[in-house]
């Protein structure tokens, strides 16, 4: 039996069990991915009583061994461990699972899930590239997942509230929208490809992605920025304000044309992804404009990282710490909000409507549902793509094709078996 069809027939056995829980359930979770956020979502899952994080999965045998400790510590049970997520997925006792891995990992692993009977909290960016995507969206609704993208920004109360506003006209008719993601990111310099450390399945990590030898650069945080496992910090940080600029706008389509400049200046090392690049999409009735600079810069409307929006008759400012509203000829500030104290993780709201929505079965109790997310990481995507052929692309918006044979190449990849995104999901 083939895994596609495995996780199929899983999903008839595994769906019905997890998908009613009584109200003294908890939760069964399992966390893959084990670096910096995946130890995010152990602290998360681990404060409440709702659920109980019953495995955690890496390739890195280290990782593992931290995280079960650190499991056991805050919540006194020790998890199972897994190397491979394939047969965490297999274990019945597991209603949901929480994905932190690379990017490259978040669309197969949701599918797999999926199939498996699983629902599925995924990291941003929902997808790697704009079919694996697709695919994702496909699998949540054939199998009847919950699944939520780590969009956090949508479940956090004065961004709420900030885009109730411009829903109902505090700056007039909305015409631009723009992205700002001015993370400092220092060089990662240059690190020599040298035989895998003992404890990591390399192959593993990789994935879908292509075979390429072991080097430190390209493990650990710094995935990032290899287009093979990472999609810049348009795809990183940015696809937070990308979703929150998409949120306001209302589009649910691929703008009419895209253009992405920019390029890697000042550092001479090993990352492929620009840290500095300007994207434009056109969506006919207004723009989208997103601004990376990962060097020394100064700050936008006093901001580093967020939002801006045009309207008619002024603009608003919004950002982790709250929102400002100007208007008139003198741009007069005539609203202003901060963060309500005692300031709360973002993700605790996030996860706690994921949470409710695994209990509830009712998708609407998702605060960022995986097409939401998709649609999101869709247009980092193709502004990457511009960047990337290094010209100006049109656009179909209701097919999210290119008028380019090259472009439309890039919406997809070459995946490396058995770790096939499959047409069939």
């Amino acid at each position: 039996m083939d895994r596609r069809r495995f996780f199929q027939t899983a999903a008839v056995s595994l769906g019905a069990a997890g998908s009613v829980l009584g109200a003294n359930d908890r939760v069964q979770v399992a966390i893959i991915g084990l670096g910096g956020r995946g130890r995010d979502h152990i602290a998360e899952y681990s404060k409440r009583t709702d659920c109980r994080i019953a495995a955690v999965c890496d390739v890195n045998q280290a990782a593992q061994e931290r995280a079960a400790a650190l499991v056991e510590k805050l919540t006194g049970s020790k998890p199972r461990v897994f190397s491979d997520a394939r047969k965490l997925l297999a274990d019945k006792e597991i209603d949901t699972v929480s994905i932190a891995t690379p990017n490259h990992w978040h669309a197969l692993g949701t599918i797999w899930a999926c199939q498996a009977g699983k629902d599925v909290y995924v990291e941003k960016p929902a997808c790697h590239n704009v079919y694996e995507g697709r695919k994702m969206v496909e699998a949540a609704r054939k199998y009847k997942r919950m699944v939520q993208v780590g969009s956090q920004s949508r479940s956090i109360a004065h961004k709420i509230r900030a885009i109730e506003l411009l829903d109902n006209g505090a700056i007039g008719k909305l015409y631009m929208a723009k992205g700002i993601c001015y993370r400092r990111r220092k060089s990662i310099g240059h690190t020599p490809d040298t035989p895998v450390p003992a404890g990591i399945d390399w192959d593993m990590f990789l994935g879908p992605a292509r075979m390429k030898p072991f080097s430190e650069n390209k493990y650990k945080y710094n995935w990032h920025w290899f287009w093979d496992t990472g999609n810049g910090d348009i795809g990183n940080q940015g696809v937070h304000e990308m979703d929150v600029a998409r949120w306001v706008l209302k589009k649910r389509e691929m703008p009419r044309s895209v253009v992405s400049t920019g390029g890697k200046y000042a550092y001479v090392d090993d990352q492929e992804t620009p840290n500095t690049q300007y994207s434009t999409l056109d969506f006919g009735d207004c723009q989208l404009c997103f601004e990376v600079r990962g060097l020394i810069t100064p700050p936008d409307e006093g901001m580093m990282v967020g939002n801006i929006f045009w309207g008619s008759e002024g603009y608003m400012t919004l950002d982790q710490d709250g929102y400002a509203v100007y208007k008139g000829e003198g741009r007069e500030k005539v609203m202003q909000a901060r963060y309500a104290e005692p300031r709360i993780w973002d993700t605790t709201p996030h996860v706690a409507t994921f949470l409710k929505a695994v209990r509830s079965r009712n998708p609407r109790d998702l605060t960022a549902d995986v097409e939401e997310g998709v649609l999101s990481a869709n247009l980092c995507h193709v502004a990457n793509i511009s960047y990337r052929l290094g010209r100006k692309l049109a656009m179909d918006p209701k097919t999210g094709r290119f008028a380019d044979a090259d472009a439309n190449r890039m919406l997809t990849r070459d995946y490396r078996a058995p770790y096939v995104v499959p047409e069939r999901v």
